[in-house]
């Protein structure tokens, strides 16, 4: 009689180590908590170490970058190489640090940058732009720049300017005229809006 008793609790023991165990509320609610933290934390370092979001007010790049697009820039572009003439580049406006700009690379530290009847001239070169597409004359919103300039740059600064050289407010006209090396924020990559702008740089 008392093994048959003694079979039965082994036998009830067995069936209830059988039955799954629930998780407990509290992992539960960590298993939907820690991937979204997770998710903030991605986005932040993504947003504050690699990747610029940026949205262009003003028609300054036209038509490279027309009014209104939503552009990213990469943060670690020139972590391990030097900014190139020609890049996009974005940075905070020498003479207004609160504000930021978005300009072209035109000249490299170190060169003697000339500008003469709407041409530029690198160390007495003339620098073919194909990215201008609209002619630059005297006249517009900005029309000084078309007068002849001379700058020495000098060395770890960039002289930039607008694509839309009759309309862009840029280093031609500004005191602090160049954008030293540690103040450059990012390269410009990629236009993601509007669709119809979209493109890489």
């Amino acid at each position: 009689m008392d093994n048959n008793q003694d079979f039965k609790v082994e036998d009830l023991e067995q069936e209830q180590e059988q039955e799954p165990k629930r998780p407990s509320a509290f992992r539960e609610i960590m298993s939907w908590v820690i991937p979204f933290v997770i998710a903030v934390v991605l986005v932040y370092v993504l947003k504050t170490y690699v990747i610029i979001n940026a949205n262009v007010p003003s028609g300054s790049m036209e038509n490279t970058i027309m009014t209104g697009d939503n552009l990213i820039g990469f943060r670690l572009a020139y972590q391990f190489s030097d900014p190139k003439r020609g890049d996009v580049i974005i940075f905070p406006a020498p003479d207004e640090p609160n504000e930021k700009y978005i300009k072209r690379i035109i000249g490299l530290p170190g060169e003697k940058l000339t500008i003469k009847e709407g041409k530029v001239y690198i160390n007495g070169e003339l620098l073919e732009e194909d990215y201008l597409s609209k002619e630059w004359l005297p006249g517009g919103d900005i029309n000084d720049g078309y007068t002849d300039l001379e700058f020495d740059i000098p060395e770890d600064s960039y002289f930039v300017m607008g694509d839309n050289r009759t309309n862009s407010h840029d280093a031609r006209f500004w005191n602090n005229t160049y954008v030293t090396r540690d103040k450059i924020i990012g390269k410009a990559i990629f236009i993601y809006w509007p669709f119809a702008d979209a493109k890489w740089f």
